[in-house]
């Protein structure tokens, strides 16, 4: 087990009617800006519960956060928050809103030239404006989590951000809100769930026999409650496995003492800014071919990947470990979701040239947990996935 250091400053409030709970966490004498996306907290419940439990606290509503939040229209919510001494910010929405309140606690103050510099440079985010959440879409884990990513739709470009400073003070977390989610959604939360874990799990074996106890059992629990929670959203015992299993896959315990590789986040948000493709679908595309190219690198954790989650237990150690990878396959399409690029545009025939080309201008030369993805060979996972 590799050495490391491990701190979640986050508070957790879980489960039915805790929306309550921001009376008491939200400071009395705060100026709010509540950031949320659409509106559908409007028509679920979720904006009356928030603003009567926020009483006579000054409110200023931010709306409109984009899935894939843009930093053309975080920009506009910093300026208002300068402008009216905002003390607090408040997300009520999933993994877009969350992310893109990051960005706004850690720019308001930002003393550079542009605050896109936070994630071109990047800046390491150590101090911020305090924020807390209400999570309504179970996925990302940026409810418990210091990081976040922010697309600039001028550049088509897509990066991330972090920083300890980037810690909510606290997220509250309702399972009933997921019984309003559509089944779309619903599948962009398990892939997105289930592809953390991949991402700090599916690399070597480093010796830590806990740690990939909890990773699998994040991925087991997954598997068993996907169908279940897209059936019906009210189930209630389901959901709460759902939201749980979303914040747990990456709240920073399960990658704590192992490598972890991340590269399938690097080139799928290149498929996102490009396209517009949803996020965890991107994922799907990308991984099972980034772990065809890296076999050699990640055929031990797959064996056992399949061995623990599929009962794979036949065959040569390189036969376990390409049925995984199959399996792995057949539980996406089972849930609906396309594994191809080219099931979700027609516009594919350069894309590979252009991740190489961008991720050898940014300098990226080496990702994976060995580094061993250059810029050829990202070119070479995306055309595999074509």
């Amino acid at each position: 087990m590799l050495n490391f250091e491990f701190q979640n400053p986050t508070k957790i409030i879980f489960g039915k009617g805790q929306i309550a709970a921001l009376a008491k966490e939200v400071p009395a004498d705060a100026t709010i800006l509540m950031t949320y996306g659409g509106g559908s907290i409007k028509s679920n419940g979720v904006y009356e519960q928030v603003i009567a439990a926020l009483g006579d606290r000054k409110v200023i509503e931010f709306s409109g956060i984009e899935p894939n939040p843009s930093y053309e229209t975080l920009m506009k919510a910093v300026e208002i928050m300068r402008a009216e001494k905002v003390t607090f910010v408040l997300a009520v929405g999933g993994g877009s809103v969350i992310d893109g309140t990051k960005f706004l606690v850690a720019a308001v103050d930002y003393e550079g030239a542009d605050p896109w510099e936070i994630l071109t440079k990047p800046v390491r985010t150590v101090k911020a404006m305090p924020f807390g959440t209400v999570l309504t879409l179970p996925a990302t884990g940026t409810e418990m989590n210091s990081g976040a990513v922010i697309t600039r739709y001028s550049t088509q470009e897509k990066l991330g951000m972090g920083g300890p400073g980037l810690f909510p003070a606290f997220s509250i977390l309702d399972p009933e809100v997921i019984k309003s989610i559509p089944p779309r959604q619903l599948v962009n939360g398990v892939v997105d769930a289930y592809t953390h874990v991949l991402e700090q799990y599916m690399t070597y074996p480093a010796g830590a026999w806990l740690q990939d106890r909890f990773a699998e059992s994040i991925m087991q629990t997954l598997i068993e409650v996907a169908p279940k929670i897209i059936a019906n959203p009210a189930d209630y015992e389901a959901a709460s496995n759902f939201m749980w299993s979303c914040t747990m896959a990456l709240n920073g315990l399960i990658q704590k003492g192992v490598p972890t590789d991340w590269a399938t986040h690097a080139i799928g948000h290149e498929l996102t800014a490009l396209y517009g493709i949803d996020h965890a679908m991107t994922l799907a595309i990308i991984f099972p071919q980034l772990y065809k190219v890296q076999f050699d690198n990640k055929k031990e954790k797959l064996a056992q990947y399949g061995e623990r989650l599929f009962g794979i237990t036949e065959g040569s150690l390189e036969e376990r470990a390409t049925l995984a990878i199959q399996k792995t396959i057949d539980f996406l399409h089972s849930l609906g979701v396309k594994t191809r690029l080219s099931e979700y545009t027609s516009d594919y025939a350069d894309t590979g040239a252009f991740v190489e080309e961008r991720f050898t201008k940014r300098g990226w030369l080496g990702l994976g947990e060995r580094k061993a993805i250059t810029p050829a060979v990202a070119r070479q996972i995306v055309e595999l996935s074509y």
